[in-house]
């Protein structure tokens, strides 16, 4: 008889609200990583953003200050997500696993990718947010984020930038690599490159928006 997975659902408020959820995700046991995180880093953001943006999990900065997208990684979205035409009041972001899994390196606490049972256990949260926002478009970041939303099989490296129209999520859902990934390209130049096809990626995303959700709206 397969393992029955212990996840966040029964920690979801029954009428949800960004705050409501923030609040009660605060008190989530549905995995072991709360024990090694600071604090749960929820998502943040308008709850009428057009445009969710998820990675994987927060990082090390994110942990200590409970906020996404806070560190390096995310100053350099910022910056992509100005050149590429998408305003930031109109994003949300968040992960897909709210707490930071870790191991020590001397001082420093090194990223550790989750698992399956960790990332099946904090998908409600994601699922949560969807519910309350309804974006029009769900922007993956990196391989975790896009295999756990769009499917195990999904290849970031051979699918990025490619707009789905088929899942329920929201009108749209795309993956493009996560930019802590640009971070840690070998050089200056490859950064340069690196910066140009993520920002590309993030300009069809914008051009869908532009097109067609405003003029829904």
């Amino acid at each position: 008889m397969p393992k029955q997975i212990h996840t966040a659902e029964e920690f979801i408020p029954a009428k949800s609200t960004l705050d409501s959820l923030r609040k009660s995700a605060a008190h989530c046991t549905a995995c072991d990583l709360y024990k090694r995180g600071t604090q749960i880093v929820f998502g943040e953001g308008s709850a009428r953003a057009r445009v969710i943006l998820v990675g994987e999990q927060p990082g090390d900065k994110e942990d200590l200050m409970g906020r996404p997208f806070v560190g390096p990684a995310g100053k350099l979205l910022d910056r992509a997500l100005e050149i590429a035409g998408i305003e930031r009041d109109e994003t949300y972001v968040t992960n897909i696993v709210k707490h930071f899994k870790w191991e020590p390196r001397g001082k420093r606490r090194i990223h550790k990718k989750p698992n399956s049972l960790e990332i099946a256990a904090c998908r409600p949260w994601f699922e949560a947010e969807v519910r309350v926002i309804r974006p029009q478009v769900v922007i993956c970041l990196g391989a975790t984020a896009a295999q756990a939303i769009i499917g195990r099989n999904f290849k970031v490296t051979q699918q990025r930038g490619k707009l789905i129209f088929d899942l329920q999520i929201a009108s749209a859902v795309m993956a493009t690599v996560h930019p802590s990934s640009i971070l840690r390209a070998p050089d200056e130049e490859a950064r340069r490159d690196e910066m140009t096809s993520f920002v590309d990626d993030l300009k069809i995303a914008a051009a869908y928006i532009h097109k067609h959700v405003r003029i829904a709206a």
